[in-house]
Formats: structure tokens, sequence, C-alpha cells
């Protein structure tokens, strides 16, 4: 596998930063390198967030994704769509709420966007807000193919408190559920 680089971008205290914590663990898991690199705003609760995800094979020398690299990113906030999508290669793809997040003609243009309602499925299907970064996990996963499913569910669970697994794994399947969907959409 080549290098892969992810993004996720949400506001302070979204659990983003839980879904670069898990890929990064997951591919150390399977003997690869995993690195999560994520920056807070001054305003750390409420203020956009970033957490870019590296994984590949071979050792990680450089920890930051450079602007134009970036393949995926996942944004649950305005703000954070707005400041960070600058990094994403031309043509990749962006999963974005559309609760939240509002993209441009032009964005539209330049990307491969991709509306999925992520904190609606966590709330009404779940039960449970902070399943959105698990279903964020599923969703990314499913487009990038980076880590297989069952591996990156073990580290999901033993991430996550146990009496929320069962909430958690069910999360898991519906991000596959309508990542599948969205790309059904696409084809």
């Amino acid at each position: 596998m080549a290098r892969t680089l992810m993004r996720f971008t949400g506001v302070g205290g979204q659990g983003v930063l839980l879904a670069g914590e898990i890929f990064a663990a997951a591919k150390i898991k399977l003997g690869g390198y995993g690195l999560k690199t994520a920056t807070y705003t001054s305003q750390v609760r409420g203020g956009p967030t970033v957490v870019d995800i590296t994984l590949d094979d071979d050792e990680i020398f450089y920890p930051y994704a450079n602007d134009g690299e970036i393949d995926f990113m996942l944004s649950v906030a305005q703000v954070s769509y707005d400041l960070f999508k600058g990094g994403v290669s031309e043509g990749g793809t962006i999963v974005i709420d559309p609760a939240l997040i509002t993209p441009s003609e032009e964005d539209k243009k330049k990307w491969n966007i991709v509306e999925i309602p992520i904190i609606t499925i966590a709330k009404e299907e779940v039960g449970l807000v902070l399943t959105q970064s698990v279903i964020a996990l599923a969703i990314a996963n499913n487009f990038m193919n980076a880590i297989d499913d069952e591996t990156l569910k073990a580290v999901m669970l033993s991430k996550v408190p146990k009496k929320v697994h069962e909430a958690n794994l069910k999360a898991f399947d519906l991000g596959n559920k309508y990542a599948n969907e969205a790309k059904a959409a696409m084809a």
C-alpha cells in the first residue's frame, strides 16, 4: 500500500480525533506505520480542529500532510471545512454532513463532494451522538480501503468504554452502509 493521507475536521469536542487515533493504532497493529497529527485552534472547545492521519507500510519521516496531498477529508463543521479543505488534492473526496456544511459550486467542481448526514445517523439511528466518530471512521475506511474492517473494529472497541461497544459496532455498520449507498449513487 502506498501512503494514505486522510483529514478529519470538526470543532473542538466533536470526537473526530478518536477516528484518527483508531486508524493510526490499527495500522501499527498490522505492522505498518500510523501517525495522527492534531491541530487545535486557540479556542479549543468549539474551535476548529483538524486531524491528519498518515498510514504507510514504510517509516514516516514527516508527520504532516502538505496542502494538496490529502486524498480524503471528512468534515462535520462549516468553519473547519472552510479552513482546511485547501489541503485536499484536486479530484479528492470530501465527505460532509449536509446539515452542517454547504459547499460552494466551485468546491463541487474541484472535489468529489459526498453528503452523508453523520450527526443525524448517530443521534437518530444509533441513539448516541458520541458514536459520530465511529460512523466517520467506517465511512473513511470504506472510501479509502486503508485497513481491514475486523482489525479496525477490534482497535475501535479497545478505545471506547465497554458499555458503548454495542452502539459503536452498530455505528460502524451504519457508516459502511451509508458509504456504500453514497458510492452506488455516484456510480
